[in-house]
C-alpha cells in the first residue's frame, strides 16, 4: 500500500484524474489538473457550478492532496441561458420548496449568474442547506454565501452532549469510534467511518446541533472499522 504522504506530484495527479473519471457528475475531459508540492489546480470549464464543486470534491477526496485551488470556468451550453432575472425567481422558488431552508429570512442577489444569499438563519445546517438548495440550478455561475447564523452562547459540555446524543441517533455503532473535541462553538470531529455515507452522517450531525459555529472534519474513511 502506498503511504499517502509520500505520493509525489506525479501520482496525485493521475489519482485525481482516475477520481474525476470515477465521478459520474464530471466529464473528465473538461477538467485539467495541475499538482505542485500536493496542491491541485483545475483548470478548464464546465456547464454548471454543481460539477464545478463536483470537480472540485473529487479532488479532495484523494488522499495525499492537501489544497486545491479551483480556477474552473463556468459556462453553461447552449447561448439561451438564464438572464439574471430569471435566475433570481428560479432560486426563490428553490428556497422556497426546500423545507430545510427558512426562506422568508434569506434574500438573494444575482449579478452575472453568482447568486449571493444573505441574512439571518438559526443553524449551520441552514446556511448550508440554503446553498445546496440552489447550486444546480441552470445559469447558475457561483454562488456567495453570507448568510449568518445566529449562535447563541452553549456551554462546551452541553453542545458536545447533544451532538454526542445526534450521533448515537443517527449513526448508531459508529459514534464509538469518533472523537469531539469542542471549544467555544468549535467542534473536532476525528475517528474512522465505515463509508462516505456514514461520514456525511457523522459531520451532518455536528453541523446540525444548535450553537456550533465551525465544524473541523478529521474523519477518515475505512471499511474495515468495526
Amino acid at each position: 500500500m502506498i503511504d499517502s504522504t509520500h505520493k509525489t506530484d506525479a501520482q496525485l495527479q493521475q489519482d485525481v484524474l482516475h477520481e474525476l473519471h470515477w465521478d459520474s457528475r464530471i466529464d473528465e475531459t473538461d477538467v485539467g489538473v495541475t499538482v505542485h508540492g500536493g496542491i491541485v489546480t483545475l483548470t478548464g470549464t464546465v456547464a454548471s457550478f454543481a460539477k464545478k464543486l463536483a470537480a472540485q470534491d473529487a479532488a479532495h477526496r484523494v488522499l495525499g492532496v492537501l489544497d486545491v485551488a479551483n480556477d474552473l470556468e463556468v459556462r453553461p451550453p447552449g447561448s439561451g441561458a438564464p438572464s439574471d432575472t430569471e435566475i433570481a425567481a428560479a432560486v426563490r422558488n428553490a428556497l422556497l420548496w426546500d423545507t430545510r431552508v427558512p426562506h422568508t429570512k434569506i434574500h438573494s442577489t444575482v449579478a452575472h449568474g453568482v447568486v449571493t444569499l444573505e441574512g439571518v438563519v438559526d443553524y449551520t445546517s441552514q446556511r448550508e442547506d440554503a446553498a445546496a438548495a440552489i447550486r444546480n440550478l441552470a445559469g447558475v455561475r457561483g454562488v456567495t454565501n453570507a448568510l449568518v447564523v445566529f449562535q447563541p452562547q452553549v456551554a462546551p459540555y452541553a453542545l458536545r452532549a447533544a451532538i454526542q446524543a445526534a450521533l448515537e441517533r443517527q449513526v448508531q455503532r459508529e459514534a464509538q469510534r469518533i472523537q469531539l473535541d469542542v471549544v467555544d462553538g468549535k467542534v473536532t470531529v476525528t475517528g474512522a467511518v465505515r463509508s462516505r455515507a456514514e461520514h456525511d452522517a457523522v459531520i451532518g450531525a455536528a453541523w446540525g446541533t444548535r450553537g456550533v459555529e465551525t465544524v473541523i472534519d478529521q474523519l477518515h474513511v475505512d471499511p474495515s472499522a468495526g
